[in-house]
């Protein structure tokens, strides 16, 4: 399995971008447009999840990157529930809610799944990174004294 260099690369991440492309879309039409307080709730429940994702990405430990994974996944449950509000009010019909909650829920979804992977995977995050240090005393032999440095001290580096 290849390693993730960029949140760009997670496949949560670019799910959740689809999303928030698809509640603004949504936002701007007919009343949802006129009622600003639910319109700015939605996107900005969206835009958390991408953001989250990103952020935990970011972070140097593992125990961060899933705290923020967590977090992105309540907002993704957040964009479900002004979903209902939306439908109640008449702002979408119930294909385009159906449409948007099924991907809202499979980006949880894959949310969830990769909480699971991450928890699993061995790597710990920059934080926790072994970093062999040099010995001053060896670095000085090795300059000064190579033949000695050769005997006692490359086999055991």
């Amino acid at each position: 399995m290849a390693t993730i260099k960029k949140f760009e690369d997670l496949i949560c991440w670019q799910k959740a971008r689809i999303l928030t492309k698809e509640i603004y879309k949504i936002t701007k039409i007919g009343d949802f447009n006129k009622d600003r307080g639910l319109a700015n709730q939605i996107q900005r429940a969206a835009v958390s999840v991408m953001a989250n994702i990103a952020e935990g990405f970011g972070r140097g430990t593992k125990q961060e990157f899933i705290n923020y994974l967590f977090i992105a996944k309540g907002s993704c449950v957040e964009v479900q529930n002004h979903l209902y509000v939306a439908l109640d009010a008449g702002y979408m019909d119930i294909s385009t809610f159906r449409n948007i909650y099924m991907l809202s829920d499979e980006c949880c979804r894959l949310i969830q799944s990769f909480i699971n992977k991450v928890k699993g995977g061995s790597k710990s995050g920059l934080q926790h990174k072994i970093i062999k240090k040099s010995d001053p005393a060896v670095e000085m032999i090795k300059e000064k004294h190579p033949d000695l440095y050769e005997k006692y001290f490359k086999k055991n580096i």
